[in-house]
């Protein structure tokens, strides 16, 4: 394991703890407590839905960080995809979120653009990802 995966692998390692902070007020919110949001189903959804790619996506961060010191990818590709694997994690949920956040919404606001954005992220780094493995 390289210097490198290492240093990302702990960075990304330290964002779980958001991620299990997430899971416990969803919990709450889902099991009635916090009424006072006032959410919407389709806000309780979203949320849910934010929550669970979260916590996929920065699972297959780590796995990606691994698999990048197998490929014969140059320095510059390797950084782009142990960059955009956690990033692409960030987005994608984050845009869940961000789209659903305000009062009384039953359907995604302008901020869903972040989610297409993530979505983009998360490709690029899984065909560069997936080219480097294949070619070496």
């Amino acid at each position: 394991m390289t210097t490198e995966t290492k240093k990302t692998s702990g960075i990304i390692i330290l964002t779980v703890p958001t991620i299990v902070y997430g899971g416990y007020f969803l919990l709450t919110v889902l099991s009635g407590q916090h009424g006072e949001l006032g959410l919407t189903d389709f806000q309780k959804s979203m949320f849910r839905a934010g929550h669970a790619h979260a916590g996929v996506l920065v699972i297959l961060s780590l796995v990606a960080q691994l698999f990048v010191d197998q490929t014969s990818l140059s320095d510059t590709w390797k950084r782009v995809v142990r960059i955009t694997m956690p990033l692409a994690a960030v987005l994608i949920s984050g845009g869940f979120f961000a789209s659903a956040t305000g009062q009384g919404l039953t359907q995604p606001t302008n901020l869903i653009a972040i989610l297409y954005a993530g979505i983009v992220v998360f490709v690029i780094g899984l065909v560069t990802l997936g080219l480097g493995l294949l070619r070496k």
